[in-house]
C-alpha cells in the first residue's frame, strides 16, 4: 500500500488577511492624524472693502462666523449661539492674554445679531484689539459705487 503525501498537492497561496489589516490600520492612522484647516471647511464670503492689510495677524485669535450664525474660535466650534457659550470658548482658547488681537472673520451673509454677539462677548472678556477681515473690493464694484 502506497502512502500518498497530501502536502505535495497543495498549491501555494498568499494570505490576504494580514495585508488587509495593515492597509486598514494605515488608513485609520492617516484619517486620524490629518489636520483640517477651518478656512477650507467653512466657505466664507467676506464683505468687500477698500483699505490697507493688517501688519501682523499671525498670533491673532481667529473668530469665524458663518452664514448660518455658527461660531468657531480658532479650530473649536461653539456648540450654542448664546453669549455665555461664546465667552467660555474664547476664554478657554485665549487663556489670560487679553492684549492678544482678535481677527473677526464673518461671512457677508451673516445675520448682524451674530456679529454683535461676538463683539459683546469680546468686550465683556476685555479684548480691545478687534480687526474685521474683509475681501478686497473688485474693480467693478468700486466703479459701481462711484
Amino acid at each position: 500500500m502506497r502512502i500518498r503525501d497530501h502536502r505535495a498537492d497543495d498549491e501555494p497561496h498568499i494570505d490576504l488577511v494580514p495585508l488587509i489589516d495593515v492597509i486598514l490600520v494605515l488608513i485609520i492612522f492617516f484619517v486620524v492624524t490629518a489636520t483640517f484647516d477651518a478656512r477650507s471647511v467653512l466657505k466664507l464670503e467676506l464683505p468687500r472693502a477698500t483699505g490697507e492689510a493688517a501688519n501682523d495677524t499671525s498670533k491673532a485669535l481667529i473668530v469665524l462666523v458663518n452664514a448660518d450664525g455658527r461660531y468657531f474660535v480658532d479650530d473649536r466650534e461653539v456648540l450654542r449661539s448664546d453669549v455665555e457659550s461664546l465667552k467660555s470658548t474664547i476664554a478657554e482658547v485665549a487663556g489670560t492674554d487679553r492684549d492678544r488681537p482678535v481677527m473677526l472673520r464673518a461671512d457677508a451673509r451673516t445675520p448682524y445679531q451674530a456679529v454683535v454677539t461676538v463683539y459683546d462677548a469680546l468686550g465683556q472678556l476685555g479684548f480691545r484689539k478687534v480687526m474685521n477681515a474683509t475681501a478686497p473690493q473688485t474693480r467693478e464694484a468700486a466703479e459701481a459705487g462711484k
